[in-house]
């Protein structure tokens, strides 16, 4: 079930959870972030949220928030308000230059298709071993709604969920991901921008089941 308008305090987060609430340009998570475009502050179901255009606007921000996990979830709140047929809103991406890194291109996203005002949710994880997406063109929900999305891992079995619905599964040989960077908007290379809000992620390291999810 989609969530509703009203306007709600955040649970406080699970021990070992962290949290990235998009109610500012300059930080976000902790980590420091730079703006392309003018992605707008505006008040969503939680508090604030940033609202993106789909076509310029875009967060960068300077850390992986699940390196190192051997299992994880990666849960957000966002309201997708349609446009183009491929957005690729929340981007998590190892940096090869960094010390002890794998090879590059070991990445995890969220990512959506859109059809008309209807869209699926496309996650994909890939890394060294694994590759993998979970998109279901048959699962259709509402834009101009928000929505809760999670995708999680124990190391074996990849699933992804909608307001806490799974979605679909599949088995994988998951590896921890190194150090890296983020971008919320578009993809960090600069394409598929989305149009639509966030308003906060959280990160376990750990697959929680649905009865968990913090943000429903």
């Amino acid at each position: 079930m989609a969530l509703g308008g009203c306007v709600t305090a955040p649970p406080l987060p699970a021990a070992g959870q962290t949290v990235w609430s998009f109610d500012r340009l300059d930080r976000i998570g902790g980590f420091p972030a730079s703006v392309e475009g003018a992605p707008a502050i505006i008040e969503g179901p939680r508090g604030r949220a940033l609202q993106f255009n789909g076509s310029t606007d875009a967060v960068f921000i300077a850390g992986h928030p699940l390196a190192g996990a051997s299992a994880f979830t990666f849960e957000a709140l966002f309201r997708p308000d349609g446009g183009a047929e491929e957005q690729r809103w929340f981007h998590l991406q190892e940096d090869p230059a960094l010390p002890d890194a794998p090879s590059g291109g070991t990445r995890m996203l969220f990512e959506i298709r859109v059809y008309g005002r209807q869209w699926t949710l496309d996650a994909f994880v890939k890394g060294p071993g694994y590759n993998h997406t979970l998109l279901f063109p048959d699962k259709l929900h509402p834009v101009g709604r928000w929505h809760h999305v999670a995708q999680t891992c124990d190391g074996r079995m990849y699933r992804s969920y909608v307001d806490g619905v799974l979605q679909g599964e599949a088995e994988i040989a998951f590896a921890p991901q190194g150090p890296g960077r983020s971008s919320v908007g578009c993809r960090l290379n600069r394409v598929d921008y989305f149009n639509g809000a966030v308003a906060e992620a959280r990160f376990s390291r750990t697959a929680l089941p649905p009865s968990r999810f913090s943000l429903l």
